[in-house]
């Protein structure tokens, strides 16, 4: 697994003919009313009130949106909370649509690997598991974690008293170089050796759904072709 960390911006330029005044007021009249409709609609799949919604558009052209760009409502509205009840509020509506986007990520992986062993029965995409103890000090590893994860901080903590290297991989982190920096940081993770890229930092990408088997933390070594779990 490489790390991929470069973004590209490609901006379109379109010129159209002028329209007459009457298409003019057309479409004008459309955008009017169709928009308040999508607001609405994409509202609600958050759980979030038309002028919560409104706040959070609002916040995404501050500072707030330059800091996080990916950052989704219900996070972004709890960060910028005013007060502590609006901070729990958002924080239980978020553990549940992470619960429910979970769920689904799931069971997802439940189909692909039912759907592996009907069509390559002899063939498994990650082996069998291999011990830590097992694995020479030089070889790579790949970790998949998630922030406030207890057995996360655990699992790090001992793979970074290996010495071995590490591609840290933040599962669900959508996107957002700060709360890889946030993670660093909380966890001491060396300069130095990212420096020298003995350690990486990255965002997952929907690795985790293909190789961690479900487990969270999930650590894997590659051997050739194959992706093997690694236990303590």
């Amino acid at each position: 697994m490489k790390t991929c960390s470069f973004y590209s911006l490609l901006l379109l330029l379109g010129i159209s003919l002028p329209a007459s005044s009457a298409d003019t007021r057309s479409v004008a009249t459309t955008r009017s009313t169709d928009a308040p409709l999508g607001n609405a609609s994409t509202a609600s799949l958050w759980g979030l009130s038309s002028t919560e919604w409104s706040r959070y558009q609002q916040l995404k052209l501050g500072e707030r949106g330059i800091w996080s760009p990916s950052l989704d409502p219900l996070t972004t509205l709890g960060v910028e909370a005013s007060s502590d009840a609006e901070r729990r509020k958002y924080a239980d509506m978020l553990v549940e649509k992470e619960y429910q986007r979970v769920e689904k990520e799931l069971a997802f992986q439940r189909a692909y690997d039912a759907a592996w062993q009907r069509r390559f029965p002899q063939l498994t995409p990650v082996s069998a598991a291999v011990t830590l103890s097992d694995i020479p000090t030089h070889q790579r590893l790949a970790v998949f974690v998630r922030e406030n994860c207890t057995a996360c901080d655990a699992r790090v903590e001992t793979l970074l008293k290996t010495g071995n290297p590490l591609d840290i991989y933040i599962v669900d982190s959508r996107n957002d170089d700060t709360r890889l920096r946030r993670w660093a940081l909380i966890h001491r993770i060396d300069r130095a050796r990212v420096g020298r890229r003995e350690i990486t930092l990255n965002h997952d990408g929907g690795r985790w759904l293909q190789y961690g088997q479900g487990r969270m933390p999930a650590v894997l070594e590659k051997q050739g072709d194959t992706w093997l779990s690694v236990f303590r």
